[in-house]
């Protein structure tokens, strides 16, 4: 069931999104950067099997560094997905303000070259 509604939430997001970037970087030849989700859990203390245990992260900061700069910082949209134009490479990602037991993962991501790249992303809220 959740796997149903990521891929609900990102087919119709992704294309407009993706639009968007494309249209911003049309005096470049090819533009890079990344799009994706960013789900937050577990949502709760108990997590039962019918009941979802994770929630999109919606209106959270995502900051971007390279070499210990912050290159692009973007908000989720309220269905936890993000869009951030960025050039190739490898980017450290964070967000700042988390509470110390929360974490976001993965820690690095890569921007491939000339094309919006993927890359979901999990806030662990570190409720046990």
């Amino acid at each position: 069931r959740l796997a149903s509604v990521r891929a609900l939430t990102i087919a119709s997001t992704g294309l407009a999104l993706t639009s968007a970037l494309f249209a911003q970087g049309a005096g470049s030849q090819n533009p890079s950067g990344l799009r994706g989700v960013v789900m937050r859990g577990p949502t709760n203390p108990i997590c039962r099997e019918r009941d979802s245990c994770e929630a999109p992260a919606k209106g959270l900061l995502l900051q971007f560094r390279r070499d210990g700069q912050v290159k692009a910082q973007v908000k989720t949209s309220r269905t936890g997905t993000y869009l951030v134009k960025l050039r190739p490479g490898r980017y450290a990602v964070s967000s700042p303000g988390l509470r110390r037991i929360e974490r976001l993962e993965p820690a690095a991501v890569r921007v491939p070259r000339g094309r919006v790249g993927r890359a979901d992303l999990y806030l662990d809220t570190g409720i046990q």
